[in-house]
C-alpha cells in the first residue's frame, strides 16, 4: 500500500468500514498546498479492493493535476465506496459516508462522479458542509461537457488546421450525462456525430436528437473518424484497443484514459494528438471549486474557456520537444505542484 502511494506521491489516505451501514469507501487526499482538496464521490461495483483503492489514488493525482493546470485554488483528492452486492440503504451508507467526509475537518471536499447524483450530494450535505453538486446548484457534467468542447475545436485547430467543426467525425464513446451534453454542443457546431453506449434508450435518444449513427460498443473503437471521443470509464486506451483506433486525435471527458503511461507515448509516436484527459475534462471541477466558493459566474466561464489554451500550450511544447502530450502535461503539472514548493523551502 505504501509503495502505491509513494508511486502516485499521495499524501493521505483514509479507510472508513461501517457493517451498520455497508459503507466501504477510501478517500485519497493526493496535495492541499493551494487548497483543500476536491474530487468526486465514485460509487460503483469493484472486483476487489486492491481495485477501488487504485482506483482513489489514481484519480486523486488527476485531480491534484488538473486543479493546478485549470488555476483554482484546490488540491485533489477523491473517494470511492464500493457499491455493495445486493440490497442495501443508499441514504444511510451515503449519510455515513457524511460523517466520514466531515471527520476530515475540510481537507477534503467531495461532488458528483461515476454512480453519483446531486440526490446523493443531498444525503451526504445532511452530515457535513464539505461538499457540493448538490440539487441546489448547476449539474458539473455541463460545465465538463463545455470544457471538452473548447478542447476539442482546440485540438482539432492544431491537428487539422480547421477552425470550425462543421463535418467533423467525432465518435463518442459513453453517453451519460457528460457524452450527451458533449453530443449537443456538437451537433449544434455541425459535427457528425457516431455514438456507443450499452444503455439503448440513450442511444435512442442520441440518433433522434443528434442525428447520430450508433456503433455497437465492442467497435467503436474500429470507427474510422476524426476524434475519438472516450466520455465513460478509464483505462480504454490499451495495447487491444491502441492497435485498432482509426482517428487523428483522441479527445474525451473519461478519467484514466490510459491504461499506462507509455500508451501516451504510443499515440504520439503514431501521430494521433491526444489531449489528457485531466486537462480537457477540468470543466467541472473548475465549476465546483468556484461555486462552491462563492465566486462570479463569469470567472467560471473565463477559466472554463480556458481549457483550450492550456492545451493548445502543450500541443506546442510536445511538438516542439518530441515528447508525449500526456508526459508534457505531467511535467507541467508536477513543475507548479514540487518545485514550486522547493523554492519556497
Amino acid at each position: 500500500m505504501f509503495d502505491l502511494l509513494d508511486h502516485y506521491r499521495v499524501n493521505e489516505l483514509h479507510v472508513r468500514d461501517d457493517a451498520a451501514s455497508g459503507l466501504k469507501a477510501f478517500i485519497a487526499i493526493h496535495n492541499t498546498r493551494f487548497g483543500p482538496a476536491l474530487g468526486g464521490c465514485r460509487f460503483i461495483s469493484y472486483d476487489s479492493t486492491d481495485d477501488a483503492l487504485l482506483d482513489a489514488v489514481r484519480l486523486a493525482r488527476g485531480m491534484s493535476y488538473k486543479a493546478v493546470l485549470s488555476g483554482v485554488p484546490q488540491g485533489g483528492g477523491k473517494s470511492v465506496i464500493m457499491k455493495p452486492h445486493g440490497q442495501f440503504d443508499s441514504e444511510a451508507i451515503f449519510r455515513c459516508f457524511g460523517r466520514f467526509v466531515e471527520d476530515l475537518g475540510g481537507r477534503y471536499i467531495t461532488a458528483i462522479d461515476s454512480g453519483t447524483t446531486a440526490r446523493e450530494m443531498d444525503w451526504i450535505n445532511k452530515e457535513t458542509r464539505h461538499v457540493t453538486s448538490t440539487s441546489s446548484e448547476d449539474n458539473p457534467a455541463i460545465y465538463t461537457a463545455r470544457g471538452v468542447f473548447e478542447g476539442l475545436k482546440a485540438a482539432v485547430r492544431y491537428k487539422l488546421g480547421n477552425e470550425h467543426l462543421q463535418g467533423i467525425r467525432v465518435a463518442v464513446q459513453g453517453i451519460g450525462n457528460v457524452g450527451y451534453q458533449l453530443c449537443q454542443l456538437l451537433h449544434e457546431a455541425g459535427a457528425s456525430l457516431l455514438v456507443s453506449d450499452i444503455n439503448q434508450d440513450a442511444l435512442k435518444r442520441a440518433q433522434a436528437d443528434f442525428s447520430a449513427q450508433v456503433v455497437d460498443p465492442d467497435n467503436i473503437y474500429d470507427a474510422e473518424c476524426e476524434v475519438f471521443s472516450p466520455c465513460g470509464l478509464g483505462s480504454i486506451i490499451n495495447d487491444e484497443t491502441l492497435q485498432r483506433l482509426r482517428c487523428a486525435i483522441v479527445a474525451g471527458s473519461a478519467n484514466n484514459q490510459l491504461k499506462h503511461h507509455q500508451h501516451g507515448q504510443w499515440l504520439h509516436d503514431e501521430g494521433i494528438l491526444y489531449a489528457p484527459d485531466y486537462v480537457i475534462n477540468a470543466g467541472g471541477l473548475v465549476y465546483a471549486s468556484l461555486h462552491h466558493l462563492g465566486k462570479p459566474q463569469q470567472l467560471i466561464e473565463d477559466k472554463t474557456k480556458r481549457i483550450a489554451h492550456t492545451l493548445s500550450e502543450i500541443f506546442k511544447q510536445s511538438e516542439q520537444k518530441g515528447l508525449a502530450t500526456s508526459v508534457m502535461a505531467d511535467q507541467l503539472a508536477e513543475q507548479r505542484l514540487y518545485q514550486k514548493l522547493s523554492e519556497a523551502a
